[in-house]
Protein backbone atom coordinates (compact mmCIF):
# COMPACT_ATOMS: atom_id res chain seq x y z
CA UNK A 1 0.00 0.00 0.00
CA UNK A 2 1.35 3.44 -0.97
CA UNK A 3 0.83 6.40 1.36
CA UNK A 4 1.18 10.01 0.30
CA UNK A 5 1.28 13.13 2.44
CA UNK A 6 -0.96 15.78 0.88
CA UNK A 7 0.05 19.40 1.51
CA UNK A 8 -2.11 22.32 0.41
CA UNK A 9 -0.65 25.81 0.73
CA UNK A 10 -3.22 28.60 0.46
CA UNK A 11 -2.24 32.07 -0.76
CA UNK A 12 -4.10 35.34 -0.43
CA UNK A 13 -4.68 37.79 -3.29
CA UNK A 14 -1.30 39.45 -2.61
CA UNK A 15 0.52 36.14 -3.07
CA UNK A 16 1.32 35.59 0.62
CA UNK A 17 0.63 32.30 2.37
CA UNK A 18 -2.55 32.60 4.46
CA UNK A 19 -2.83 28.98 5.60
CA UNK A 20 -2.01 25.36 4.98
CA UNK A 21 -3.25 21.84 5.45
CA UNK A 22 -1.18 18.70 5.82
CA UNK A 23 -2.91 15.33 5.74
CA UNK A 24 -2.03 11.69 5.42
CA UNK A 25 1.07 9.64 6.06
CA UNK A 26 3.87 8.21 3.98
CA UNK A 27 5.80 4.98 3.97
CA UNK A 28 4.74 2.76 6.82
CA UNK A 29 1.44 2.20 8.56
CA UNK A 30 3.23 2.33 11.92
CA UNK A 31 2.77 5.81 13.37
CA UNK A 32 6.01 7.55 14.31
CA UNK A 33 8.26 5.22 12.26
CA UNK A 34 8.61 7.18 9.01
CA UNK A 35 11.26 9.87 8.52
CA UNK A 36 9.30 11.67 5.78
CA UNK A 37 6.25 11.99 8.04
CA UNK A 38 8.45 13.16 10.88
CA UNK A 39 10.10 15.83 8.72
CA UNK A 40 6.83 17.14 7.32
CA UNK A 41 5.19 17.13 10.76
CA UNK A 42 8.13 18.95 12.32
CA UNK A 43 8.06 21.70 9.71
CA UNK A 44 4.28 22.16 9.85
CA UNK A 45 4.10 22.15 13.66
CA UNK A 46 7.12 24.44 14.02
CA UNK A 47 5.48 26.98 11.70
CA UNK A 48 2.28 26.80 13.76
CA UNK A 49 4.22 27.31 17.02
CA UNK A 50 6.33 30.12 15.58
CA UNK A 51 3.32 32.06 14.37
CA UNK A 52 1.16 31.42 17.44
CA UNK A 53 3.62 31.44 20.32
CA UNK A 54 6.49 33.59 19.05
CA UNK A 55 4.70 36.11 16.84
CA UNK A 56 1.46 35.96 18.88
CA UNK A 57 -0.67 36.07 15.74
CA UNK A 58 -4.32 35.09 15.89
CA UNK A 59 -4.68 31.72 14.15
CA UNK A 60 -7.30 29.06 13.65
CA UNK A 61 -5.77 25.58 13.74
CA UNK A 62 -6.61 21.93 14.18
CA UNK A 63 -4.26 19.02 14.87
CA UNK A 64 -5.60 15.49 14.60
CA UNK A 65 -3.46 12.49 15.58
CA UNK A 66 -4.66 10.70 12.46
CA UNK A 67 -2.32 12.91 10.41
CA UNK A 68 -4.32 16.06 9.73
CA UNK A 69 -2.98 19.53 10.59
CA UNK A 70 -4.65 22.75 9.46
CA UNK A 71 -3.70 26.38 10.06
CA UNK A 72 -5.37 29.59 8.89
CA UNK A 73 -4.26 33.09 9.74
CA UNK A 74 -7.22 35.08 11.08
CA UNK A 75 -5.64 38.34 9.92
CA UNK A 76 -3.82 39.17 6.72
CA UNK A 77 -0.33 37.69 6.38
CA UNK A 78 2.53 40.07 7.15
CA UNK A 79 6.26 39.95 6.46
CA UNK A 80 6.99 37.95 9.63
CA UNK A 81 4.31 35.31 9.10
CA UNK A 82 5.41 35.12 5.47
CA UNK A 83 9.03 34.49 6.52
CA UNK A 84 8.00 31.56 8.72
CA UNK A 85 5.58 30.10 6.18
CA UNK A 86 7.96 30.46 3.23
CA UNK A 87 10.70 28.77 5.28
CA UNK A 88 8.28 25.90 5.97
CA UNK A 89 7.43 25.81 2.25
CA UNK A 90 11.11 25.58 1.25
CA UNK A 91 11.64 22.68 3.66
CA UNK A 92 8.56 20.87 2.36
CA UNK A 93 9.66 21.34 -1.25
CA UNK A 94 13.06 19.84 -0.38
CA UNK A 95 11.40 16.82 1.27
CA UNK A 96 9.22 16.41 -1.82
CA UNK A 97 12.34 16.58 -4.02
CA UNK A 98 14.28 13.92 -2.13
CA UNK A 99 11.24 11.69 -1.51
CA UNK A 100 9.33 11.69 -4.80
CA UNK A 101 5.96 10.02 -4.51
CA UNK A 102 5.79 10.38 -0.72
CA UNK A 103 4.74 14.04 -0.65
CA UNK A 104 2.39 16.02 -2.87
CA UNK A 105 2.33 19.82 -2.57
CA UNK A 106 -0.54 21.80 -4.06
CA UNK A 107 -1.02 25.54 -4.02
CA UNK A 108 -4.29 27.46 -4.22
CA UNK A 109 -5.20 31.13 -4.28
CA UNK A 110 -8.04 32.88 -2.50
CA UNK A 111 -10.56 34.30 -4.96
Amino acid sequence: MIFVIQINLRYNRDGKISGYRVSGHSGTEIRGKDIVCAGVSSLAQSALLGIGKHLHRDIDFHIDPSGDLRLSLKDEPDDLTEAILQTMRLGLIEIERISPGAVSIRESRDE
